[in-house]
């Protein structure tokens, strides 16, 4: 009995060998996938009864959240961040979907613009690829270098403050090859030179990348030969930027702006003061709780800003706001005319009566 139990532990321990070496060469051959699927298996068993919860998002909000995976993070690191950017809500049943669906094994190190109204596996599928991971930005016509910092301020998906970039813009010196070629004086902002335009950035861009961005954008899009025909009219290609700054806040429709730069051009050549109500609005620095509030008559003369068209004359110090590629070309090529006018037309259309002389302009009036 005892050799007969004796026999039948070896043949036990043989089996038991031989089913190990099978095992083991079917772990190797499939290099250990076999593994990976009974542990699928084990995963897809432990969602059947949470598909509700599966296809429930974290919450209502659709504004992007910077999410950023370092390398080397697990699947349980990822979850665990997920719950703290409030984007899940459950931590294990994130970790259990990606391996029940392989995407533990996917997942890309990067960073991505989540929100709180996507799933669970659309989350997981997003994190697979962090290629398509880019910040909209959108710079307006017409804005001061401030209020572009609020921009970035109110863009959530920055690693950088609006400060921070404004006092790159503002205070730091432009960078040299861009303000020779400008003709930007030592110590002047870049007000005039952030070019207005939809931008898709890269997600870890930084404050001294997005200056650089805007500017490079600016260069491509006026080109030389803009810059080169203001050389020409005895401009700088500041001055030209200047000037259309004013144009740009003068006008609501782009199509007046070769008709407004030719009043200004006028006024220029003869030595009169140009008389632009935007750069008074300038002058006042947002002391009145705008950037572009309204004015009154006794603040021509009563804003004691070196801006202050109505009182210095020729074109102010610089740029006021970020003008449009319209309104650089109509500085640099104004509409020929006689006009050293214009104002705002009675009918409420934002389009502006011209006159030549000054009996002209205040028959005009309202």
């Amino acid at each position: 009995m005892k050799g007969f139990i004796q026999g039948l532990l070896a043949g036990a321990i043989g089996l038991a060998a031989l089913g190990g070496i099978a095992f083991g060469f079917v772990y190797l051959a499939t290099d250990g996938e076999i593994v990976n699927m009974a542990l699928r298996v084990i995963h897809r068993v432990r969602l059947g009864q949470r598909q509700d919860e599966l296809k429930r998002p974290f919450g209502a909000d659709d504004r992007p959240i910077r999410f950023d995976i370092p390398p080397g993070t697990a699947a349980s690191g990822i979850a665990a961040a997920l719950v703290e950017a409030r984007l899940i809500s459950d931590a294990e049943l994130f970790v259990d979907y990606a391996r029940a669906e392989g995407f533990d094994r996917r997942f890309e190190a990067g960073v991505y613009f989540l929100n709180q109204t996507q799933t669970i596996p659309e989350i997981a599928l997003t994190l697979t690829d962090s290629s398509s991971s880019f910040i909209p930005f959108r710079t307006l016509e017409g804005a001061r270098i401030e209020e572009l910092a609020d921009l970035v301020d109110s863009n959530r998906l920055f690693r950088f403050s609006g400060a921070e970039f404004l006092a790159l813009i503002d205070e730091s010196a432009a960078p040299a090859d861009f303000a020779a070629w400008a003709g930007i004086p030592a110590g002047a902002s870049l007000e005039g030179f952030m070019f207005p335009d939809t931008y898709q950035l890269p997600p870890n861009v930084t404050a001294e990348g997005l200056r650089q961005i805007l500017l490079d954008t600016f260069r491509e899009r006026v080109g030389e030969q803009l810059r080169e025909d203001a050389l020409a009219a005895g401009y700088a290609l500041r001055d030209m930027v200047t000037l259309a700054s004013i144009i740009e806040r003068e006008a609501v429709w782009a199509d007046e702006h070769p008709r407004i730069a030719s009043v200004y051009r006028n006024r220029l050549n003869i030595g009169m003061l140009l008389q632009a109500d935007p750069t008074v609005q300038y002058g006042l620095d947002g002391r009145r709780g705008s950037w572009w509030p309204s004015i009154t008559r006794a603040d021509y003369r009563e804003v004691g800003s070196v801006y202050n068209t109505y009182l210095h004359n020729g074109l102010p110090p610089g740029p006021i706001a970020s003008p449009s590629l319209s309104a650089i070309r109509a500085a640099v090529y104004p509409a020929e005319s006689n006009y050293y006018y214009f104002r705002a037309r009675c009918d409420r259309s934002s389009y502006h009566n011209f006159a030549v002389t000054f009996e002209e302009h205040e028959q005009n009036a309202c």
